[in-house]
């Protein structure tokens, strides 16, 4: 999954979103409609909602990964190469493949 990149900033703008390398050049240009709302970014992934689906993309931009927001619940964080959910009572920790690597109580 490791491209040429490597992510430093993901921004969305309008119907847009910028994918940007470690030289702060814009690489990808990618739309909102396929992609939907940015949840978060890793050096080599990142994370994005759209309605009811959670999508991984990798650092070129190409979806890897669609996971149901049901089974994940809500992003609440990615760092490094994983990312972290709350799903009712539980929060959850995915690496960047999609899949769940440990689970605790939000309590």
């Amino acid at each position: 999954m490791m491209g040429a990149h490597k992510i430093t900033s993901v921004e969305t703008r309008g119907s847009w979103v910028y994918m940007y390398d470690e030289s702060g050049h814009r690489y990808k240009t990618l739309s909102t409609s396929s992609v939907g709302v940015v949840k978060g970014y890793g050096a080599e992934f990142f994370v994005s909602q759209h309605g009811s689906w959670i999508y991984l993309f990798d650092s070129e931009g190409r979806r890897y990964k669609t996971l149901s927001t049901s089974s994940v619940g809500e992003v609440t964080g990615v760092a490094g190469n994983t990312f972290t959910s709350r799903n009712g009572s539980w929060i959850y920790t995915w690496d960047k493949d999609g899949k769940r690597i440990n689970t605790r109580s939000a309590h």
